[in-house]
């Protein structure tokens, strides 16, 4: 407990953390309203060279629960490391924010043979929309944790492998296209480059800490 009296209280880092928790709050009402947005705008469905050539399975359930293990995860290992915590927390708001703006720039709708998700669901509702595909956050927020903790050999390579799993199931559930999945690791390679510039403080504190 000796490492959390030090970093709670010092002052910059409940600054930096504060923020940071203001900062991921706003960004889940903007994800809501452009999801939201961009479910009620959707069009047609169009076809996908990937999603015309494979056939549709049941993976609802790991669609929904998966990431709920996979934050579970994410979350124990920054409370182990409370120093982690700021970078962390204002990367994840800076993804959701710019994949908020694309998702209200492309309104195509979902593939006609998508598995059924019951979008009224409370959890499910807050989570995902149906309409919200462009880009895919099953698959680019595991990378995005892959780059954050990439001088960590094990959390690298299960981040890498948890990403390219969620991208495998939104594909064979068809409830992504496969632009969203691919493009996913391009776009979040170049946000985790724009969050070690804006949050450069907090990235020197999730690599070394607070000196005594």
């Amino acid at each position: 407990m000796g490492h959390y009296k030090k970093y709670f209280s010092n002052k910059d880092f409940l600054t930096s953390l504060g923020i940071g928790v203001v900062l991921f709050v706003i960004s889940l009402f903007v994800n809501i309203y452009a999801g939201t947005y961009a479910t009620v705008h959707a069009s047609n469905a169009v076809n996908d060279i990937i999603l015309d050539n494979i056939p549709v399975f049941n993976l609802g359930d790991v669609f929904v629960y998966g990431p709920v293990i996979f934050w579970i995860f994410v979350t124990i290992i920054c409370i182990r490391e409370p120093k982690r915590i700021p970078f962390v927390l204002k990367s994840i708001a800076l993804f959701v924010f710019i994949r908020s703006f694309f998702v209200t720039l492309t309104h195509i709708g979902p593939y006609p043979t998508e598995v059924a998700i019951n979008y009224n669901q409370k959890f499910v509702k807050d989570i995902t929309f149906g309409g919200d595909l462009f880009f895919s956050g099953h698959t680019g927020l595991p990378f995005l944790m892959a780059l954050i903790f990439w001088d960590h050999k094990y959390l690298r390579v299960i981040f890498t492998l948890t990403a390219v799993f969620f991208g495998v199931v939104v594909l064979l559930a068809h409830l992504h296209y496969s632009i969203d999945v691919l493009s996913a690791f391009f776009i979040t390679y170049s946000i985790s480059h724009i969050a070690r510039v804006l949050f450069a403080h907090d990235r020197a504190l999730f690599r070394v800490g607070i000196e005594r």
